[in-house]
């Protein structure tokens, strides 16, 4: 179990990210050049996979992506938010019948074992605040010699909001997020073989607080943590929160950081052999011929 600061309430995730199905992808901008990066990295395994899985789907541009790379798959998309899989028209699958979209969670996926010859999940897991139990249960749907290609949000994300908003109160008003270590522990425990994992950082600019928060509102990214304040924040407090985020204005704007982790894994037939210390290194340095 982790602190229980970083719990989340998945309801509300859920239901969060359904309401911004409609004005997701208009607001996605580090997601879709996060996505781009991880679709470029399969480009470093020899993958002719039967089965894939593209888990926190979203409104199912990577499906899409998945699906053309590769055309004699069969390609899965699984989300937790109903209203993100309803907003992909099927109009974006002219060329084959459409992936099949299931609303599910990532705990208990209505998944056969070891069924799954490629896991793609694009920043989902930060909304996993169990990473034993979820590796743990992709573990149990992927195959021995199978791949899990995720990227995920780490500690530095939002990191300037975060301490503006320790200025005004001792309330949790952004979500904390695992690093790199307690990920890497997390696979190594669940039985993933060679994990590896890096990190970059953007910085984004905002014309102000507010602008940020609408963006994290509109992308269904709202503080879930079960530890947030409830009520209305009050004037006071919320004034003190856009003050102190202000000093940290520069020419661009207000910066924001998102910190994304990524990480690769194969999915084992021997948990015990695969026991041992965790070793981050660039994903691109890496390329494995499947067996």
């Amino acid at each position: 179990m982790i602190e229980s600061e970083f719990a989340l309430d998945r309801r509300a995730v859920r239901r969060s990210f359904g309401r911004a199905a409609s004005r997701y992808e208009a607001s996605a901008q580090l997601q879709r050049q996060v996505r781009a990066d991880l679709l470029d990295r399969l480009q470093f395994f020899r993958l002719a996979p039967q089965r894939v899985l593209d888990l926190g789907a979203g409104t199912c541009l990577s499906t899409l992506e998945l699906a053309r790379r590769f055309p004699s798959a069969q390609v899965l998309a699984v989300d937790i938010a109903e209203g993100m899989l309803r907003a992909a028209p099927r109009a974006r699958w002219p060329w084959r019948a459409a992936p099949s979209r299931v609303c599910g969670d990532a705990y208990a996926l209505p998944i056969a074992a070891h069924s799954i010859d490629l896991i793609y999940s694009n920043l989902m897991l930060q909304w996993c605040d169990q990473p034993d139990e979820v590796f743990g249960e992709l573990a149990r749907v992927l195959k021995a010699g199978g791949l899990l290609l995720f990227t995920t949000f780490g500690p530095g994300t939002l990191s300037e909001l975060r301490a503006a908003w320790a200025t005004a109160d001792d309330h949790s008003h952004v979500s904390l997020f695992l690093d790199m270590q307690q990920l890497g522990a997390a696979l190594m425990r669940a039985g993933f073989a060679e994990p590896v994992l890096d990190v970059e950082q953007h910085r984004l600019h905002y014309p102000d607080a507010r602008a940020l928060m609408r963006e994290l509102q509109q992308l269904g990214a709202r503080n879930a943590t079960r530890a947030r304040a409830r009520g209305l924040t009050g004037r006071t407090r919320f004034a003190a929160m856009l003050a102190a985020y202000e000093r940290l204005r520069t020419s661009a704007g207000l910066p924001a950081t998102f910190e994304v982790i990524a990480g690769a894994a194969f999915g084992s037939d021997d948990p015990l052999r695969v026991q041992g210390t965790e070793v981050a290194v660039p994903i691109s340095s890496i390329g494995r011929q499947r067996r």
